[in-house]
C-alpha cells in the first residue's frame, strides 16, 4: 500500500522534535562549564601562583555552588572583604550578605578556613617556635586577624621552646579584652610550660600597642618570672600587619 505525502510527514515528524531537542541542549549548555574545565587545567599545570585571588576562590566555589557561574560571586566576595584571607575570615552572617552565598555555602567556607588554620598550627606544633617565627606569625594572623572582637591567645612552650598548647583565654569587645595575669600563670603551671607567647588582635586593623597593652604585658612578666616562666613576646595582630613588643623594645 502506498503512502501519501501526509503519511510521510506524519512518519517524519516524530523524529524531528528529538533532533531539535538534542540540538537545543547542546546550544544551551551552560557557558561556565567550559570555563571551569579550563581553570582546573591551569591550576593543575601551573599551580595556585598562576591564578589571581578571584580565580582561586572560583575554584573553591565550584564544589560549593555546582550549578551556577561562580565568577560573579567570587568577585563580589573580594569586593566586599578585600582579600581571600579576609573572605575566609569573615563571619557567617556577613558572608551571607553577599548575593549567591547562602547558609550552606557560608558554612562550607568556614570549614575551609578552619582546615587552613589547623594546617597552619601543625606547622608549629611540637617545633622550636623561636626558630619558626614566620610560621608563628602566619598562624596567629590566620586565626586572629579578621576576628571582629578582641581575642587574647596564649602559646604555651616547653623547656625546648616547642609548642605545648595554644589557647584562647579571653574574648572581649571590639577594643578591649580583660586579661588576668594570675590566670595566665596558673594555666602555664597546669601545662608545665616554662615559657609563653602572648598574642591578641586589634579589630580596628592597627596593630600598634596601646598603653594598656604594654602595662598588662609587664604585669604578666612580673607575675610569671618568680615562678620560672618566661614571656618571650607579646604579638599584636592587625588586618594589615603585626607588632612585636619585644621587637619594639617595649618589654
Amino acid at each position: 500500500m502506498g503512502t501519501t505525502s501526509d503519511d510521510d510527514e506524519r512518519g517524519f515528524f516524530p523524529e524531528r522534535p528529538v533532533q531539535s531537542l538534542a540540538k537545543a541542549k547542546s546550544v544551551e549548555k551552560p557557558h561556565y562549564l567550559g570555563h571551569r574545565d579550563r581553570l582546573r587545567e591551569r591550576f593543575a599545570a601551573a599551580g595556585s601562583d598562576a591564578l589571581p585571588d578571584y580565580e582561586l576562590l572560583e575554584l573553591l566555589l565550584f564544589r560549593l555552588i555546582p550549578r551556577a557561574d561562580t565568577k560573579p560571586v567570587a568577585k563580589a566576595l573580594l569586593a566586599r572583604f578585600g582579600t581571600l584571607a579576609e573572605v575566609l575570615g569573615a563571619p557567617v552572617a556577613r558572608l551571607e550578605e553577599v548575593s549567591g552565598i547562602g547558609p550552606a555555602v557560608s558554612l562550607d567556607l568556614k570549614i575551609v578556613a578552619a582546615a587552613a588554620q589547623r594546617a597552619a598550627r601543625s606547622e608549629i606544633k611540637g617545633r622550636e617556635v623561636l626558630s619558626s617565627w614566620t610560621q608563628v606569625l602566619g598562624y596567629c594572623r590566620s586565626v586572629m586577624a579578621f576576628e571582629e572582637r578582641e581575642q587574647f591567645r596564649i602559646l604555651f612552650l616547653d623547656k625546648k621552646n616547642a609548642l605545648i598548647a595554644d589557647e584562647v583565654q579571653q574574648v572581649g569587645t571590639v577594643d578591649h579584652t580583660p586579661v588576668y595575669p594570675r590566670e595566665v600563670v596558673k594555666r602555664a603551671l597546669e601545662l608545665s610550660a616554662t615559657a609563653i607567647i602572648l598574642a591578641h588582635n586589634h579589630p580596628s586593623g592597627d596593630p600598634t600597642p596601646s598603653r594598656a597593652d604594654i602595662e598588662m604585658t609587664k604585669l604578666v612578666i612580673e607575675t610569671a618570672k618568680p615562678l620560672g616562666i618566661a614571656v618571650h613576646d607579646h604579638i599584636i595582630i592587625g588586618k594589615k600587619g603585626h607588632a612585636s613588643m619585644k621587637g619594639l623594645l617595649l618589654i
